[in-house]
C-alpha cells in the first residue's frame, strides 16, 4: 500500500528542513513524498532541492493559497492513501504512517484520523496542549465536532470520487471537506489512539477576534452546504465543542 504524504511551503525555510526528516525517517518505506511550493523568495526551494534526490515529486510556483497547493499535489498524488504534513509541523514518531498503514489494513475504512500535539513554535519539545480524539461517530458532527485535519489520512480514491478542497471557503476548507466526506457522503473513518503529529502554534483563524468570527462564518457556511442542521447554532457553540479534546500540558 502505497502513502503519499503532501506538504505545501511558502517561505518556509525556518522550518522545512525539520519537516522532510521527519518524513524520511519513518520506517514504513512505501512513501511517496509530494511537495508544493508557492513560490517562496526564501531559501525554501534551496532546501527542498537539498533533497530532491528523496523527494517524489515537487514544483515551486504560484498558487491560490495553501488549499490550491493541496489539490495540485493530491492531482499529483499516485499513492493509496493521501495525508497532508504542514511545512511547519512533524510526525510525533517514526512509526506514524505504519500504523495508519496498518489500521487501514486491518479496519478496512476509507480515512482514520488521530491525536495531535500542540508544540512551542521555537521548542518542538514543549508540549503546550494535546487535542484528543474520541472513537469516530458521525453524529458528533451535529454539535460541531470534527477531527484533526493534519492527522486525517483518506483513501485517494475518495479525492478522485468526491473531489478535493473548496479553496473559496479559506480557513475552513479542511472544515468543509471533513463534513462533506464524514457527514454529508458518510465515507467510513475510524481513531487510532496514537499521538500521529506534532503542530508549532500559530494558527492563520485564531489571531484575532475578527479572524475568529469571520472563521465561524465560514464554518457555518461549510456546515449548512453540507446539510447539518442547526448550522447557524452548531457554528457559534463549535468552539466549544473542542474543549474536551484539549489537554492542557503543566
Amino acid at each position: 500500500m502505497k502513502v503519499s504524504i503532501i506538504t505545501v511551503t511558502l517561505n518556509a525555510q525556518q522550518t522545512l528542513e525539520a519537516c522532510i526528516n521527519s518524513v524520511l525517517s519513518q520506517t514504513y518505506s512505501n512513501i511517496e513524498y509530494i511537495i508544493i511550493d508557492g513560490k517562496s523568495k526564501d531559501n525554501t526551494v534551496e532546501i527542498i532541492k537539498k533533497f530532491q534526490d528523496k523527494v517524489s515529486c515537487w514544483v515551486s510556483e504560484t498558487d491560490r493559497g495553501m488549499y490550491d497547493a493541496i489539490n495540485k499535489g493530491i492531482e499529483k498524488s499516485t499513492g493509496d492513501i493521501v495525508g497532508l504534513l504542514n511545512s511547519d509541523d512533524l510526525f510525533y514518531g517514526n512509526d506514524v504512517i505504519q500504523s495508519i498503514v496498518d489500521t487501514f489494513n486491518s479496519e478496512n475504512v476509507d480515512s482514520v484520523y488521530g491525536d495531535l500535539e500542540y508544540v512551542d513554535a521555537e521548542d518542538t519539545q514543549k508540549v503546550l496542549r494535546i487535542w484528543k480524539g474520541k472513537k469516530y461517530n458521525r453524529n458528533r458532527f451535529l454539535f460541531g465536532w470534527m477531527p484533526a485535519h493534519p492527522t486525517f489520512y483518506v483513501k485517494r480514491s475518495i479525492y478522485l470520487k468526491y473531489g478535493g478542497y473548496e479553496n473559496h471557503f479559506y480557513s475552513a476548507a479542511d472544515y468543509e471537506l471533513m463534513c462533506r466526506y464524514l457527514y454529508k457522503l458518510k465515507i467510513s473513518s475510524t481513531y487510532i489512539p496514537k499521538l500521529i503529529v506534532k503542530m508549532r502554534m500559530g494558527g492563520q483563524s485564531n489571531r484575532s477576534f475578527k479572524m475568529r468570527l469571520r472563521a465561524n462564518r465560514r464554518d457555518y457556511l461549510a456546515m449548512k452546504k453540507n446539510n447539518i442542521p442547526f448550522a447557524f447554532l452548531i457554528s457559534i457553540l463549535k468552539p466549544l465543542s473542542k474543549l474536551h479534546q484539549f489537554y492542557r500540558i503543566s
